[in-house]
């Protein structure tokens, strides 16, 4: 995809705008995404008991990315979903234990690990990220595709505003 911000019609910035009804839309705007967050997270635990049923939210997040960017260390992988070593060594741990993840000496440096999926973990993960699939296609099945491409394009371009403020840039998944 190119770059998202030439992918949307210019406006006004809202900021500058300061008129009743661009606050109306900021407000509408952020009700709606309160409530998409809250579904994710609800179907993004369901998905996570699907894989383990003591499986927390956070460790389905930690077996996504591995499966998208491939053996990574534990800094990397836990700058990339914004939470602290400690909290991801400890879903690290408890995934080992499953038997779906596995540590290995990093090729480019010995001294650190690098961890990625196990067969196993893959296998989950490929089962799960369908069952995620479906659940978009019943959701937006009724989407002609212009607006489909249109709702990307203006996500892509909300989530590079966060790029700004020092989150990664997250992969494709």
């Amino acid at each position: 995809m190119s770059n998202p911000h030439d992918a949307v019609p210019a406006a006004a910035p809202v900021s500058e705008a300061g008129d009743a009804s661009a606050e109306e839309a900021l407000a509408a705007v952020e009700r709606q995404l309160s409530m998409l967050w809250r579904r994710a997270r609800s179907v993004s635990q369901e998905l996570s008991r699907r894989v383990h049923p003591e499986m927390e939210p956070a460790a389905y997040g930690l077996l996504s990315v591995l499966r998208t960017r491939g053996p990574i260390r534990l800094t990397e992988l836990a700058s990339s979903i914004g939470v602290g070593k400690p909290s991801v060594s400890r879903q690290v741990a408890f995934l080992e234990g499953l038997g779906l993840v596995a540590k290995e000496a990093d090729p480019l440096d010995g001294r650190a690990q690098a961890i990625s999926l196990t067969a196993k973990g893959e296998e989950k993960m490929h089962l799960v990220q369908d069952a995620r699939r479906e659940v978009f296609r019943e959701r937006l099945a009724e989407w002609p595709t212009g607006e489909l491409e249109a709702f990307a394009r203006y996500m892509a371009k909300l989530n590079a505003s966060y790029e700004r403020d020092g989150f990664p840039r997250d992969e494709v998944l």
